[in-house]
């Protein structure tokens, strides 16, 4: 069974590239689950958000019992995956509670007659050791945009869905998030279960793109695809920004800064964050350096 997280920073194309994949017919995926947010907490302080310090952890925790939060997140993974009632007792340690993660998304994907599910939160970006730890064979799929575009979506999302907290901060505070998941990707560049997609490669070229991810994943590129995304990977009444990624189909790339900040927010952006050429030259250069690894391990 292969095991899938995307990651990246929120606003970067997670969705629409597990709408595509959600297209294939080896694969099962789901709605976001927050699972390993939930199992390890701590999230603001991952990101390195201003004066946020790590949470105490309470005496259950460290003898190693689970958080109450996750096994909520089990219990209502339960109920998407079988319509049915959350199996109790439920697993008390954190390892029992990941173990049981991974034993419901193998199941489904198993009854369903498919090869590999797919896990999407973007937010897993910042849990990539637990995950590694708990979750054997894991894949990773990286996606990346440019941050001042990022930036300018999550304002965008902001000021149209003003109702909803998910992008709330101001752009000093998500241009300091963009630059630490710039820093994770760069720190797994060069590990072999990792792969990096582009936004604009992806929309520039879609057909290379979808052959070195498949290849990537060991899923059949040449595969018939469903017509359209029809597994759901959303609840629009809760996400609505995610309505144009569902197709799974990737459109023309668009410059979202240029049409949402003016010339001086653009130059502080450009002067803040982590230039987006140098990520992509640290990430694809070190995924030809694993490739060219594979390649002489396997001609020994």
């Amino acid at each position: 069974m292969q095991r899938i997280f995307i990651v990246g920073c929120p606003r970067s194309g997670t969705t629409l590239v597990q709408a595509m994949l959600a297209r294939h017919p080896a694969v099962l995926t789901l709605p976001e689950t927050a699972f390993f947010e939930h199992l390890c907490g701590d999230l603001k302080w991952r990101w390195g958000d201003r004066d946020v310090r790590p949470q105490r952890r309470r005496l259950r925790q460290r003898l190693g019992f689970a958080r109450k939060r996750a096994h909520a997140a089990l219990g209502m993974l339960q109920r998407r995956l079988s319509n049915e009632a959350a199996r109790l007792p439920w697993p008390l340690r954190t390892e029992s509670c990941a173990r049981r993660f991974v034993d419901l998304l193998d199941a489904r994907a198993h009854a369903e007659g498919r090869t590999a599910w797919i896990e999407k939160t973007p937010y897993h970006l910042l849990y990539i050791p637990e995950i590694e730890y708990h979750v054997p064979n894991a894949r990773f799929v990286h996606v990346i945009r440019p941050g001042e575009d990022v930036l300018a979506s999550i304002a965008d999302a902001n000021l149209r869905y003003e109702n909803n907290n998910a992008f709330g901060g101001g752009t000093v505070h998500w241009s300091r998030r963009w630059n630490r998941a710039a820093q994770i990707h760069r720190e797994h560049a060069r590990q072999p279960h990792h792969h990096f997609v582009f936004l604009d490669d992806l929309t520039r070229d879609k057909h290379r793109e979808w052959l070195r991810l498949c290849a990537f994943l060991q899923i059949d590129a040449a595969a018939e695809l469903d017509a359209s995304c029809d597994q759901p990977i959303a609840d629009l009444q809760s996400e609505p920004w995610k309505r144009d990624a569902l197709s799974g189909q990737p459109g023309q790339t668009r410059r979202k800064a240029e049409s949402m900040f003016g010339p001086q927010v653009r130059e502080w952006l450009r002067r803040q964050l982590t230039p987006y050429e140098e990520l992509r030259c640290s990430c694809k250069g070190a995924e030809r350096h694993v490739e060219r690894d594979k390649v002489r391990y396997l001609s020994r």
